[in-house]
């Protein structure tokens, strides 16, 4: 007689099945079933996971998306239903608009409840759905290895993502023979769209005809393993390269044709260079609002030739001269044979001073100011000298956000795990918890603000736990020192609720048993930021901030890049939104 298993014990045989050895995740009710079985497969002779017993669920979709950040693998949370199910949505969404790969297993009630308002019942798939790329609820044990396997390939191909599965509570008892299943099909699903040489043949003419060409990198190079592709593509045709905030790993900080960060709150010189060139090149980005500033106004004077995996980013911002669908690990190489070796140095040249200008008046007063209370700046620029470019930056929201991935080193690849497209506070610590797991040997550092910190707070009782070796920054302007800049700029400096009543952190500390210590002048810092390197497992270093330090240079909302400016001018009229 076939032998069966319990649903829950399906659901850990597929989860082995594809490769899974860490989950992240928090037990309740209508998921017990599932935490029962797992009980067995995290112990003994079953033992395939280490499951990390997170103190909030959005901590655990947070950390599901910090271990796939620097892993390149999927990353899983499990929960309970309803509140554990909801709880996790902020971070769905923040998976789902900076295209990581996660899977969200949760519980639900039996499918004979449905419908009944029974209780912790709620609606996942119909919340789920506009969020994620797939959400299905699982009604039977004989569906499991299947959906399983399905959410797998969702969630890691093509342009990756995050998958809901809402698991019903008799789909984990029911009794199942349990075949494995191999899912790399799915009708009208077609991750990697076939690539159109007329296209590439398009761009390499494009190309081969423009003075002024400046490719713009997002994060879809490193999503797709493209890294060495780009480059060879770059030096073939001595193409400058400016990368988006998610992009900064794809290709290494000390490459001599990185132009810098692109963005609000970028490098001078690329974004204004971008109102020059004569051939844009668009790289697995998504011309985000953040980058373009002004759509009116934006790149006006360039062809532009965006290479994408997702046909649905074509033209949806920035009309677009040549589209080029497709994986760049394909698109990139065929480009590249089609284009001359060229030499740009003139117009390459010709961003120095530029550079010049911002590295005089804000850089080198960022990073290494003579006086006054401690910056933002130099805190970063102190932790990134000393790491010598081998540490994993994560980094919370906010202006902690921007000063740390504007003044970090980025040699290496999958090295940056930040809330991009979401701005989701909060983010940092649970992100670097999950870092921690899925780059073991590199050293993990957390840049927060003191807002940031105290949303996700509570996820220092799983870094106790875990002894989780994330090294946490705490940067505290007394603050929610974003929007505080903006008041100050555009909202005649009314500092509405933005100041902070903060506690002592070093009491939370010592109530955690993490080791801690508070930085007041900049002579203390370098000391202090060896003693937490050096010291094995988690730290918490306070740096107390000048309160008004603010993040330049700024391309005002609604204003045209060219518009960037490199000093906080006096207020604007208060910004309306819009263009």
């Amino acid at each position: 007689m076939e032998q069966k298993i319990t649903g829950s014990e399906a659901l850990m045989l597929a989860l082995k099945g594809e490769g899974v050895k860490t989950i992240f995740g928090y037990p309740g009710g209508s998921i017990m079933p599932v935490y029962d079985a797992l009980y067995d497969y995290t112990r003994g002779e079953k033992k395939a996971f280490d499951h990390i017993l997170v103190r909030h669920e959005q901590g655990a979709t947070h950390a599901a998306e910090g271990f796939a950040r620097v892993s390149g693998e999927v990353g899983v949370a499990i929960v309970t239903s309803g509140p554990g199910a909801t709880n996790t949505l902020t971070g769905v969404a923040d998976a789902m608009i900076d295209s990581t790969p996660i899977v969200v297993i949760a519980g639900q009630v039996p499918i004979t409840a449905l419908g009944t308002d029974a209780f912790q019942e709620v609606d996942l798939v119909g919340v789920a759905q506009p969020i994620s790329k797939w959400s299905y609820q699982i009604r039977h044990a004989e569906d499991i290895a299947w959906a399983v396997s399905r959410a797998f390939f969702i969630a890691r191909s093509g342009r990756p993502g995050p998958v809901v599965l809402d698991f019903t509570k008799n789909a984990q008892t029911e009794l199942v023979a349990f075949k494995a299943e191999k899912v790399d099909f799915v009708r009208s699903y077609v991750p990697y769209p076939k690539l159109k040489m007329n296209h590439v043949q398009e761009a390499a003419d494009l190309i081969n005809q423009a003075e002024r060409p400046l490719a713009l990198v997002g994060q879809g190079v490193e999503l797709g393993n493209a890294q060495d592709e780009l480059i060879a593509f770059l030096e073939k045709a001595d193409i400058p390269a400016g990368r988006t905030m998610l992009g900064l790993c794809a290709l290494p900080s000390d490459h001599p044709l990185n132009v810098g960060m692109l963005g609000m709150h970028g490098n001078y010189a690329v974004n204004l260079k971008e109102q020059e060139c004569d051939v844009l090149i668009a790289i697995g980005m998504r011309f985000s609002d953040r980058v373009t500033g002004s759509l009116k106004t934006y790149a006006k004077q360039a062809k532009v030739i965006h290479l994408d995996i997702d046909k649905s980013e074509m033209n949806k911002n920035v009309k677009v001269t040549v589209p080029v669908v497709g994986d760049c690990k394909e698109s990139l190489p065929a480009l590249t044979a089609l284009i001359h070796k060229a030499d740009h140095s003139a117009w390459r040249a010709s961003f120095k001073p530029l550079d010049e200008k911002e590295r005089t008046r804000v850089i080198e007063p960022a990073i290494h100011p003579t006086e006054g209370p401690l910056l933002m700046g130099e805190v970063v620029n102190a932790v990134a000298e000393q790491t010598k470019g081998d540490a994993v930056l994560v980094t919370d929201v906010g202006q902690n956000q921007l000063f740390a991935t504007r003044y970090f080193k980025y040699p290496k690849r999958r090295s940056l795990c930040t809330s991009g497209g979401l701005g989701t506070m909060g983010y940092g610590m649970p992100a670097a918890i999950g870092a921690t797991f899925g780059a073991p040997g590199r050293t993990v550092c957390c840049f927060m603000g003191d807002g940031g910190f105290q949303m996700c707070i509570e996820e220092l009782g799983t870094i106790m736990e875990q002894q989780a070796p994330v090294k946490m920054i705490l940067m505290n302007n007394n603050y929610l020192g974003n929007v505080r800049q903006w008041q100050d700029m555009f909202w005649n400096r009314r500092k509405s609720f933005t100041r902070m009543m903060n506690p002592c952190y070093e009491l939370i500390a010592k109530g955690y048993g993490i080791p801690y210590e508070a930085v007041t002048d900049r002579k203390d810092l370098a000391a202090a930021v060896a003693k937490m390197l050096a010291t094995a497992g988690p730290y918490i270093l306070e740096c107390a901030i000048r309160e008004d330090d603010d993040v330049l240079p700024m391309t005002p909302p609604g204003k045209s890049v060219e518009e960037m400016q490199l000093e906080t001018l006096p207020p604007a009229p208060p910004y309306k939104g819009g263009e």
